[in-house]
């Protein structure tokens, strides 16, 4: 018996040093978990115990702040996206067929009113004009010798009115041809800077084609779809504030210069035009801009942080407290939220000015549950 007893203290000795790391490790990882679960298990009873589901049978008091309801202004901003455009802006174009003999200024440029931009060529035009003035120099004076006769009673009158027919005709051909010369000579419309020149110097400029970009960024406009919804909040001469987050969020009030009368059938969307000035030409055309408006204000109304308010199956709601016995109690009062705006929201029912609402602490609470106000 003895060697026996000898024999299995041995032989539990050797399966001991035989355990490799891995093994050991295996068994480390089992104690752990084995403490981990009963950890989790006396959290669980703590927890319980605190919200007083269970534990003594009595509620815990819970920590929480609140906000004694009172009447405040209350307004609601609705955003929309902008595009900015020039009041001022024109691509030049010539009015006749022309080769282009020269460009008088390049793209950035800044030019005034009638500063000359191009040049076609002239050549034939200046021709017709030396021949025009030829033909009523040589009109002008045989209507001067026939108008002498005729006061004379010498010649006939067909011969007195031809003669001041073809002299008013060859004035005429003459202002017509100057005009012509004039368009060969394509000048600014308006103060401005050239953004863009599309034509080369010996091409053939066309009516229509356009030559030359040219914008003035002094006087610029905002045009905003807004939703066919805020048809009746928004209205000609209403105060909006327009921000431009490019430049560093700088925000401007301006007036609503038009309302579009016309609804979009697509986008159901209806545009707002805003005017205003830009001196120092540091708003350019197309830069993205955010314009918020007021569509709903209120001197007296009841406002809670949007997040106390919560929802089951019956509907939103949230938490008061209620005095009893000299105790604070945390009520259930079920409400009606109307709009929002940030992290306030309205409730147009269930509350009433001077009732206390729980802010802070609203997710411990359950209905009827004991609470300290901090």
């Amino acid at each position: 018996m003895k060697k026996t007893a000898l024999f299995l203290v041995l032989a539990l000795l050797v399966a001991c040093q035989a355990q490799t790391p891995e093994e050991k490790k295996k068994k480390e990882l089992i104690r752990y978990k084995n403490k981990a679960v009963e950890l989790n298990l006396k959290i669980k009873q703590l927890e319980k115990e605190l919200s007083g589901k269970e534990g003594t049978g009595k509620f815990s008091v819970i920590p929480v702040s609140v906000d004694t309801l009172r009447t405040q202004p209350f307004s609601h901003f609705v955003e929309v996206s902008g595009t900015v455009t020039p009041e001022m802006e024109a691509f030049v174009s010539s009015e006749i067929n022309g080769q282009i003999k020269k460009i008088f200024v390049v793209e950035g440029q800044r030019v005034k009113k009638e500063d000359l931009l191009l040049k076609l060529g002239t050549s034939i035009t200046e021709s017709s004009i030396a021949e025009a003035k030829a033909r009523l120099k040589l009109t002008k004076e045989l209507y001067n010798k026939q108008k002498k006769l005729w006061s004379q009673h010498i010649g006939s009158e067909i011969q007195y009115l031809q003669a001041k027919t073809n002299m008013e005709t060859a004035r005429e051909r003459l202002k017509t041809l100057q005009a012509q010369l004039d368009m060969a000579y394509i000048r600014a419309p308006f103060n401005g800077i050239i953004d863009e020149i599309f034509a080369k110097e010996g091409e053939l400029a066309v009516p229509g084609r356009q030559l030359v970009q040219l914008i003035n960024l002094t006087n610029m406009k905002i045009y905003a779809d807004v939703s066919e919804v805020y048809l009746t909040k928004i209205k000609k001469g209403d105060t909006v504030k327009v921000r431009f987050p490019d430049l560093s969020d700088q925000l401007y009030l301006l007036p609503v210069f038009r309302k579009e009368n016309v609804i979009n059938a697509k986008t159901r969307t209806f545009k707002i035009e805003i005017k205003f000035l830009n001196p120092g030409w540091n708003i350019k055309p197309n830069q993205f801009t955010l314009v918020r408006f007021n569509d709903f204000h209120s001197l007296h109304a009841l406002v809670v942080p949007s997040e106390v308010i919560k929802k089951d199956i019956q509907g939103h709601f949230l938490y008061v407290i209620k005095k009893e016995k000299g105790k604070s109690y945390a009520r259930k009062v079920y409400v009606t939220p109307g709009i929002f705006y940030k992290d306030k929201t309205l409730v147009e029912k269930g509350l009433n000015p001077g009732d206390v609402v729980i802010t802070e602490g609203y997710n411990q609470v359950t209905n009827g549950v004991q609470v300290n106000i901090m």
